[in-house]
């Protein structure tokens, strides 16, 4: 299997991420995880709000990068986010880092 070595996408997602926006944000997230070896970086500075769908959300856009052989991080500095991972239970699910610059290729 050959390596992508290409530049991550990176998409800043704002506002809130819930039940009210899952739809707009599944189909954004799912378009950019739908070719092989997709690296996406996704900014969650700033986010203000995510909820149990939110986190669906983001599980989806996971499941489909790995199936299709790529990666996906998370961009986040907020402890309050983190906490929320640590206490569903997905912390270990997510590449999270605080730097952009931290995101190497995928290999």
């Amino acid at each position: 299997m050959a390596e992508n070595h290409t530049e991550p996408t990176v998409i800043a997602l704002s506002g809130d991420i819930d039940l009210l926006t899952a739809p707009a944000v599944t189909a954004a997230l799912d378009a950019l995880t739908s070719d092989p070896h997709p690296d996406l970086v996704l900014g969650l500075r700033p986010v203000r709000f995510i909820d149990c769908t939110g986190l669906g959300i983001l599980c989806r856009a996971r499941d489909r990068a790995e199936t299709r052989h790529g990666r996906l991080r998370l961009l986040s500095e907020s402890d309050a986010f983190l906490r929320l991972l640590r206490a569903t239970g997905l912390r270990n699910a997510f590449e999270v880092q605080s730097e952009p610059e931290l995101c190497g290729p995928v290999g």
